[in-house]
């Protein structure tokens, strides 16, 4: 590291991080519903107490992107990217979720890890380079919906092309790199038949028993993934997460609904996705038994990665290292994030990074994120821009 960029991790001001990580804490931002509203102005206003630039974007009423960016030149900027809502509170609390408490060297609070102490951290290493020559901008965009169907990531990318020479997704990571991610998709098969009386059964279809064979299927499939792994991700998956049918036990059921998760690989084209289903759905020739099927894919959040020896990967690492951080290898994130959509329809670079853990603290009670981590976070985003925008 040098001088000079010492003298900039310097100017990284913990106090503020921390603080600005509770205030961002205190505020609410569940979803469902889409509370993010709070948490977006105490973003905005202390992107503007620092003399950053604010714009806010609205993707639905009430609901507003926030981008933060801190001037450089005209050459290609730093994206880091984050989002504003937090999944439900839930049970098991010992301490307030929105108490934003301080103790032992953690801060508590939902959304500690995901990822409100992720956007406090970019913000404050975007603080620390003000005034320095950079060769483009450093934009900090926070985005609404990621929890649920990903409407403001793709608000984001539908604004048109950017010049990024890279993005970092400051998703809880235990400060790793992560090269590559699985992407995700929801689908819906609604299975509709028609209702009798039980006592006479055959006289209906019973659209329960359709469901149980397209539950099977998918059972399959999943099966059929599992002898095709991704080196860094592991295999594609299938998941029925939920399945609803029926009025009462005397009445043969004319409606079933499954949901099922579908994680997806780098490359993996959600429309074939679906369109395999429902290929598979149509070879159990669910109408000879008197049934209608609806297919659909209501959300789907695309898979990346980047090679191990892109200039971003090689910036970021070293930057990591340099920070402090632990000492862990390149690696691959089975969980999805909206860096996907940066990568697919920006074709920009994107790594994930960032402080907390999705596997020990995202989305369960007492969620915290270490203080430490914080300062090595803003630290590795700090040089990450200095290096990369030198």
């Amino acid at each position: 590291m040098t001088p000079a960029e010492q003298s900039v991790l310097d100017r990284i001001d913990e106090e503020l991080l921390v603080r600005v990580t509770c205030q961002l804490l205190q505020a609410t931002g569940q979803n469902p519903p889409g509370e993010e509203a709070a948490t977006v102005a105490v973003l905005a206003a202390a992107g503007r107490e620092l003399g950053l630039d604010v714009v806010t974007t609205t993707v639905e009423p009430g609901r507003d992107n926030v981008s933060i960016t801190l001037a450089g030149g005209n050459g290609p900027g730093l994206l880091i990217l984050g989002h504003t809502d937090v999944v439900p509170v839930g049970d098991g609390w010992t301490v307030d979720p929105y108490g934003a408490v301080v103790k032992d060297g953690r801060v508590y609070g939902r959304g500690a890890s995901d990822m409100k102490g992720g956007l406090a951290a970019a913000l404050v290493a975007q603080a620390a380079l003000r005034g320095v020559g950079l060769s483009g901008p450093v934009e900090l965009a926070a985005v609404v919906d990621e929890e649920e169907t990903g409407k403001g990531i793709r608000s984001y990318v539908a604004g048109g092309p950017r010049a990024f020479a890279g993005c970092i997704t400051a998703e809880p990571t235990d400060l790793q790199t992560i090269i590559a991610a699985r992407g995700d998709s929801y689908l819906r098969v609604a299975i509709h038949g028609r209702a009798c009386h039980a006592g006479n059964p055959d006289d209906g279809a019973n659209a329960i028993y359709g469901a149980a064979a397209v539950v099977a299927e998918i059972e399959r499939l999943h099966a059929e993934l599992a002898a095709d792994p991704h080196p860094l991700l592991g295999p594609a998956t299938w998941s029925v997460g939920q399945i609803n049918g029926g009025t009462g036990g005397s009445i043969v059921p004319a409606e079933c609904v499954i949901v099922a998760d579908r994680r997806l690989l780098p490359g993996e084209s959600p429309a074939a996705v679906l369109d395999d289903l429902r290929a598979r759905v149509a070879a159990l020739r669910l109408e000879d038994r008197g049934l209608s099927v609806d297919l659909e894919m209501p959300m789907e959040m695309p898979a990346f990665e980047t090679p191990a020896d892109a200039d971003l990967v090689r910036v970021v690492e070293a930057a990591r290292v340099d920070a402090g951080g632990p000492d862990l290898p390149l690696a691959g994130w089975t969980a999805a994030c909206d860096g996907g959509y940066v990568a697919r329809d920006l074709a920009v670079p994107v790594v994930v990074l960032g402080p907390g853990s999705v596997t020990t603290q995202a989305h369960r009670a007492n969620e915290s994120v270490p203080v430490a981590d914080l300062i090595t976070a803003a630290r590795t985003y700090t040089l990450t821009a200095l290096r990369l925008l030198s």
